[in-house]
């Protein structure tokens, strides 16, 4: 992992400036989608048959990759066979600073909206380093985008656990975080020459190329910001989400990468179906450089044997809502057929009114429970507390339960493992509470949403135990 030093003077850079056209290439304009309330930095470049959408790791500017030979050499190549856009995460390089730690979710979201806005309907994913989980999520998320795959010197998790036995654990990273707080490290050309001997040995000993990453560094992310990063990384776990994924998928890690470990390489091909796994000599997590040949040869023989046939997909990830008015019966009976019926359209009025807010999405009405799902849990767990503010009003009561999983696609419908575990889920929900898997509790690191631990469960019909989490505060 790379140790985030702090802001100084900026050296000028000594590379010649971007341009729209670099060789037989073109070039576009650094352009901005818009994630929400968010401003997403982009450039296009080529015009291949196929989309490529990179995803970068911690330290990117658009701008700043095509001003540097070694960069701009390999999103040349890149670009020399698909369209290729690059863009800058939120809160780094040329997107929008943000004021609170963004969740893997939203990332996600940021996804898509630069493919919205370059007029991008599917593409291949790449997710580089800690872009590799976003582009995992999406791929598995979104699958009616995703032509194919590709993870380069990724990861499934962000810290250290018994059966994720690689990284640093969540004790070390916090200390270094709160040293970093009290006195950051700052950016000289001594400190970024130790990040490059982790980050990209084989340049660690140019002079030129150190002075340009201290600038590169100074100009992509901020110190506070880097450290947000790392609070936000230390919680992602989609090792859930990959025996969803149901695109061609093309797993590349290098043998000596110090950041991410090749074991980690070998985690993600393996479960991840159908993965496809290279493995490649060298120490350099980055992979722009005199090293770049193979690894760009492999993506492109992976995009040219992409299938051709459109497939529309039949499963997708998904988050499964469920929730039933508590102690319905009685209340029916207490007021009379007339009076519960108009109270029940009430509340079903409430509850569509909330999903239509968090882009949830109606399955199926059974009396006075919903069943509903969502494209992100975080999203899905803030309509279950809305849904159980909006029907107090009413003088009603009810339970919630969530679950996120794979689902099959049944025209407009969902069914599968998921659906049932969801719904088993919302069953043990005690009235007023929103009680969720530790697959959502997983997926929603650095959204603030607060858990308390309900412990471990049998659900009836569904194999194993599965630990179960109520919502205190989202």
């Amino acid at each position: 992992m790379e140790r985030p030093p702090s802001e100084g003077t900026a050296d000028p850079l000594p590379c010649r400036a971007a341009r729209p056209r670099l060789g037989a290439v073109e070039l576009s304009e650094t352009r901005y989608a818009q994630s929400g309330d968010v401003a997403i930095a982009y450039r296009v470049a080529g015009g291949g048959p196929v989309d490529l959408v990179m995803t970068p790791g911690s330290i990117s500017n658009v701008e700043l990759f095509w001003a540097h030979p070694l960069f701009a050499a390999m999103l040349e190549r890149l670009a020399s066979f698909a369209r290729t856009i690059v863009f800058d995460k939120r809160g780094t390089g040329l997107s929008d600073r943000v004021k609170k730690v963004a969740t893997l979710e939203e990332r996600t979201d940021d996804i898509r909206a630069v493919m919205d806005a370059a007029g991008s309907d599917r593409a291949v994913i790449m997710g580089v380093s800690e872009g590799a989980p976003m582009a995992a999520l999406f791929a598995a998320s979104y699958p009616e985008r995703a032509l194919g795959l590709i993870l380069y010197g990724g990861h499934a998790r962000g810290t250290w656990a018994p059966d994720y036995p690689w990284g640093d654990t969540e004790d070390e990273i916090r200390r270094f975080i709160d040293d970093q707080e009290r006195a950051p490290t700052p950016v000289t050309e001594e400190s970024i020459r130790r990040v490059l001997g982790v980050l990209m040995p084989s340049k660690a000993a140019d002079e030129d190329f150190v002075r340009w990453w201290a600038s590169f560094r100074r100009m992509s992310i901020s110190p506070g910001a880097m450290l947000d990063l790392m609070r936000m990384n230390m919680e992602i776990d989609v090792r859930a989400v990959l025996p969803t994924i149901r695109v061609p998928t093309l797993v590349i890690h290098r043998t000596g990468d110090r950041v991410a470990k090749v074991e980690e390489g070998r985690y993600l091909a393996a479960h991840i179906p159908g993965a496809r796994y290279v493995e490649q000599p060298g120490d350099d997590h980055v992979f722009a450089g005199d090293g770049s040949a193979p690894v760009i040869h492999e993506i492109e023989r992976f995009v040219e044997q992409l299938p051709e046939a459109d497939l529309e997909p039949d499963t997708v990830l998904a988050t499964v809502l469920f929730t039933d008015i508590v102690g319905s019966t009685a209340t029916a009976a207490e007021l009379g057929d007339r009076r519960w019926r108009e109270l029940l359209e009430r509340h079903h009025d409430a509850v569509r009114g909330q999903l239509a807010r968090f882009r949830g999405r109606e399955v199926d009405t059974a009396g006075d429970g919903f069943f509903a799902t969502f494209d992100g849990p975080a999203r899905a767990i803030r309509c279950a507390c809305a849904v159980g503010d909006a029907v107090s009003e009413l003088g009603l009561e009810v339970r919630a339960g969530l679950h996120t999983g794979e689902c099959e696609l049944l025209d407009d419908k969902v069914a599968g493992i998921a659906v049932s575990i969801g719904a088993r889920v919302a069953a043990r929900a005690a009235p007023g509470e929103v009680l969720v898997s530790s697959t959502v509790k997983d997926l929603v690191a650095g959204s603030g949403i607060q858990f308390a631990d309900r412990g471990a469960a049998e659900l009836k019909g569904v194999p194993g135990e599965w630990r179960l989490y109520a919502v205190e505060g989202a």
